[in-house]
């Protein structure tokens, strides 16, 4: 007796030109369009165009574009956690994670602005925060804290993250333009009128530094010395 097909199976259709869609082409092509035309740049028409298929075939495997764009946010979740093991040192293993994440935005930076903020829902997104919970639960934060803890870590590292990829996403020009603000705008500024940038001078170029590692090293360091595991053993 014939059964039928799996939902999934059925839905892998190839398009006009041999193209079989299904969710991961559909994602990994709408982050290749976000990188070159940006998330508002990003449409059913423009896809199904790249993809080869008629835009309204996308509506099998995503409600809409949102949906679509919560995918493209897990994605890059999924990317920059992708081969991660926490080891017994969980300040380490938090500092590792900042650092996967910060490298998966520099990946996308045009998409970095929009993955920051949303709550995707899915697969990547679970194991990234039920790693990081996890870490602060193994350093005996009870559960109320190592939920407001984890957001306090993972809000400063998207929040430079996403800083350091808009900065990466300007033009060339305006960015070194911006980088040499500091050395040239700023440090011709009347010291009268601004002692403290008087006084600062010959360190101002480090203003056109990433300031991502400072911060999460001391955000970390505020982290450890509330570690009840850690005073415990003192």
């Amino acid at each position: 007796m014939p059964t039928r097909a799996p939902q999934e199976r059925r839905r892998r259709r190839p398009t006009a030109t041999g193209v079989l869609l299904s969710k991961e082409l559909i994602t990994e092509t709408a982050l290749r369009l976000i990188g070159e035309h940006g998330p508002e740049a990003l449409s059913v028409r423009r896809l199904g165009a790249a993809l080869g298929c008629d835009p309204s075939a996308l509506y099998r495997y995503f409600r809409n574009t949102d949906d679509l764009l919560l995918a493209v946010s897990d994605r890059i979740i999924g990317d920059a956690m992708e081969g991660f093991v926490p080891g017994p040192d969980w300040v380490a293993s938090l500092r590792e994670m900042a650092l996967r994440v910060r490298a998966g935005y520099l990946a996308h930076p045009r998409a970095a602005a929009m993955a920051s903020y949303r709550i995707t829902r899915r697969e990547n997104e679970f194991r990234a925060v039920e790693t990081g919970v996890g870490l602060l639960l193994s350093a005996g934060f009870r559960p109320a804290h190592a939920v407001r803890l984890y957001l306090a870590f993972i809000d400063t590292v998207l929040g430079h993250a996403a800083l350091d990829a808009a900065c990466q996403a300007l033009p060339r020009e305006q960015r070194e333009a911006d980088e040499r603000a500091w050395t040239t705008a700023y440090g011709s500024v009347d010291p009268e009128s601004y002692p403290a940038l008087g006084e600062v001078r010959g360190e101002l170029y480090v203003m056109a530094e990433s300031s991502f590692e400072l911060a999460v090293d001391l955000l970390l360091d505020a982290l450890a010395a509330r570690a009840p595991a850690l005073r415990a053993r003192e």
